[in-house]
């Protein structure tokens, strides 16, 4: 046998043991799934404390929060494509035989147990990513080819339930692989067998199996299982009871109680009455835009569409500030070194209504926190008999009104805010 044919016959599997490039795949493999495993523990573990009402805005704890979660997507998209290749390269191999196919309740659970490892290696981070584009997250993965995916929509919906099937299926994986550890440390410790040692560094002649054949009861297991806990795993997210929605109802338990301190306003407290409308804001965090709105604010205009140059009226914008939605950066939004939403839960904007030549500005003073500051808002109107359109755009420096002032570097969090509304108005008769 020639030096070339030998290297080939390392590399590729036979019938007594697994080739060098499977071994390769195994335990690279293995190496990333048990590191992305303790760090996103510890990562989602730093996320409950910058959570809590308590946390103090440590601008080095966020850095290594972020860092830890880009580290552990950055490890999972590593797992995917591995897995790919892994699986990919299985199929053109022979795989060597059982030791003791006589065995038949340990056959069926080893093999259950690879078919299940085979396809939670793609599952897992697959769920993972999926979370990760369909939200706004502040943790980006490391690497050159953006952070979307295609058909996967930017929805709150899409990212809770697959962070809730990612979760799940991560528990299942690790149940596995406790599993298969055992299974191969009894075929050495207790049976004595060469199972581990196939997979082991060296080139050790064994003992070639007796040929055998194929079982379709540990494939159709498998299936079972991972039906199972897919279907179960979404039952559990649309009824409400997942883990991540309790600490939710923690960090926030009073929030449905909170989307009535605004109030709907009367018809008498304006002469124009808010038909339908988008407030946003914008914040650059760890190089990604995150874009939000509140879902909860009031605007009570008084407003002269008949003035063309000077004061035409006055606004008040009462907005609910723990009904913004700003995608995976939500919670941490409203910690008490951001907005600190528990005890300052409304912010303010009363303005005086200004027509220019060709447009308006809205000049007054915006109140966040304790901050209140002047804010001019330029905007445009489209009149249309009883109805207006009206559209703004403003931009605020956070540090002015001290949100996040523990985080001072721009490259962690941005200081400038963009600021847009957009409305539709309707005179009152």
């Amino acid at each position: 046998m020639s030096a070339d044919q030998h290297s080939v016959r390392i590399l590729q599997n036979t019938s007594a043991r697994y080739g060098g490039i499977t071994k390769f795949f195994h335990w690279l493999t293995a190496l990333l799934i048990l590191t992305a495993f303790p760090v996103g523990y510890i990562a989602s573990e730093m996320a409950h404390h910058i959570q809590d009402p308590s946390f103090d805005g440590s601008q080095n704890y966020l850095h290594w929060a972020a860092w830890l979660f880009s580290l552990h997507k950055t490890i999972g998209v590593s797992v995917f494509f591995t897995a790919v290749l892994r699986i990919l390269w299985a199929l053109t191999q022979r795989k060597p035989g059982l030791l003791h196919p006589e065995r038949t309740f340990e056959v069926w659970a080893a093999e259950t147990a690879h078919w299940l490892l085979y396809s939670l290696m793609v599952l897992v981070p697959l769920c993972g990513w999926i979370h990760h584009a369909a939200t706004t997250g502040f943790a980006p993965i490391w690497w050159g080819f953006g952070q979307d995916l295609p058909f996967v929509p930017k929805s709150q919906v899409v990212a809770a339930l697959f962070g809730t099937l990612h979760w799940y299926a991560m528990l299942l994986l690790g149940a596995t692989i406790l599993a298969h550890v055992a299974g191969a440390l009894k075929h050495h410790f207790i049976d004595y067998d060469s199972t581990l040692m196939r997979m082991l560094p060296g080139h050790k002649a064994l003992a070639t199996p007796a040929k055998q054949g194929h079982n379709a009861l540990p494939f159709i297991t498998a299936i079972v299982i991972l039906t199972a806990t897919m279907g179960g795993s979404s039952y559990i997210h649309l009824n409400g009871t997942h883990p991540a929605n309790h600490a939710h109802t923690h960090t926030h338990g009073g929030e449905q109680d909170e989307k009535t301190i605004v109030e709907t306003q009367a018809n008498g407290n304006g002469n124009w009455r808010v038909e339908t409308g988008t407030l946003g804001i914008s914040v650059v965090q760890m190089g990604s835009n995150v874009s939000g709105s509140f879902s909860d604010w009031t605007a009570v205009i008084n407003f002269d569409e008949t003035v063309e140059t000077g004061p035409a009226g006055d606004v008040t914008v009462t907005i609910a500030i723990p009904s913004l939605d700003l995608g995976g950066v939500t919670q941490q939004a409203m910690g008490a070194d951001y907005f600190d939403s528990t005890t300052f839960p409304t912010a303010t904007f009363t303005a005086d209504i200004i027509a220019l030549d060709s447009d308006y500005e809205a000049q007054g003073a915006l109140t966040i926190r304790d901050q209140s500051l002047p804010l001019t808002l330029p905007f445009t109107l489209k009149t249309n008999g009883d109805t207006v359109e009206m559209s703004g755009a403003t931009q605020i420096d956070r540090m002015d009104y001290h949100v996040g002032l523990g985080t001072k570097d721009s490259a962690t969090l941005g200081f400038e805010v963009p600021i847009t509304i957009d409305l539709t108005a309707k005179r009152v008769q």
